[in-house]
């Protein structure tokens, strides 16, 4: 995780981009959301390239905030396994990083976000690129599940949701299949 710094996609994470675009090309998008974070437009660019969709910024889904673990430290925190990264996983709460943004505030701004984009566009099929934390506590809201349940998708994959009359399910989680071919590729 990266929390809210900006970094460019990296060369895989453009590799996984152009699979995604594969993926969904022939299915109908009716719109596409990024966040304010640039690797979320440069993720969705090649199937807003194909599908001719100019795509719109929530800035609402942009990754939480990790405080002193910003900037790449999260990982290195988190395989040390210190005090405060066992107290993360056990609790289950990212305001347990000192100067992170506090769980209710994040959960309730995708919450904000994810109600906003569908009363814009009810009936209508939308890619969201976001990132995993807000995927991991978008999912958690949709099944009522564990705060962390859905935490760390792979990047590149699909979930889906369907939202009918302010009512969500959970129709598929970290679907990778798209990118079987980037791994098995890079071993040959």
């Amino acid at each position: 995780m990266n929390g809210q710094g900006d970094p460019e996609l990296a060369p895989e994470g453009h590799e996984q981009a152009a699979r995604v675009a594969e993926r969904l090309a022939e299915e109908r998008i009716d719109a596409i959301y990024v966040t304010s974070l640039r690797r979320t437009a440069q993720t969705a660019a090649p199937l807003a390239e194909r599908l001719g969709i100019v795509p719109q910024v929530e800035a609402d889904l942009r990754e939480v905030h990790l405080g002193e673990w910003e900037g790449g430290l999260f990982r290195k925190m988190v395989a040390e396994n210190g005090p405060i990264a066992q107290r993360l996983w056990a609790e289950e709460r990212w305001d347990v990083i000192p100067g992170a943004e506090r769980d209710e505030a994040f959960a309730e701004r995708v919450r904000l976000g994810l109600e906003r984009i569908a009363a814009a566009h009810p009936d209508a099929r939308i890619a969201v690129f976001t990132h995993g934390g807000v995927i991991g506590q978008a999912l958690a809201l949709t099944t009522g599940s564990r705060p962390f349940a859905f935490l760390t998708p792979d990047n590149g994959s699909i979930s889906r949701v369907v939202s009918l009359g302010g009512h969500r399910s959970l129709r598929g989680y970290n679907d990778v299949a798209h990118l079987d071919r980037v791994s098995s590729e890079s071993l040959t």
